[in-house]
């Protein structure tokens, strides 16, 4: 499937397993990302995110939101928009 760039990991939250991500494409509520880094890799769909502490439906180029992940990212990671 084609994939679009939509930002990268700034920094890892563990307790709360949130990504904190530089969004430099645009991503929504409900878009499937590919985290994908040296040892990262793996696909998971948006169920929420995060401006300021605020839930938001979707963010843009220049925006930082936080994103609850399943999974370990580390600061670097590429994230990208998973497209049909």
């Amino acid at each position: 499937m084609p994939e679009k760039e939509a930002g990268v990991i700034i920094k890892f939250f563990a307790k709360p397993s949130v990504a904190a991500i530089q969004v430099t494409g645009a991503i929504r509520v409900g878009d499937r990302l590919h985290y994908k880094g040296a040892t990262t890799d793996f696909q998971e769909e948006v169920a929420t995110m995060e401006v300021d502490n605020k839930p938001v439906e979707g963010a843009k180029a220049g925006d930082m939101v936080g994103i609850k992940v399943q999974e370990r990212v580390r600061e670097g990671d590429k994230v990208f928009c998973v497209t049909d």
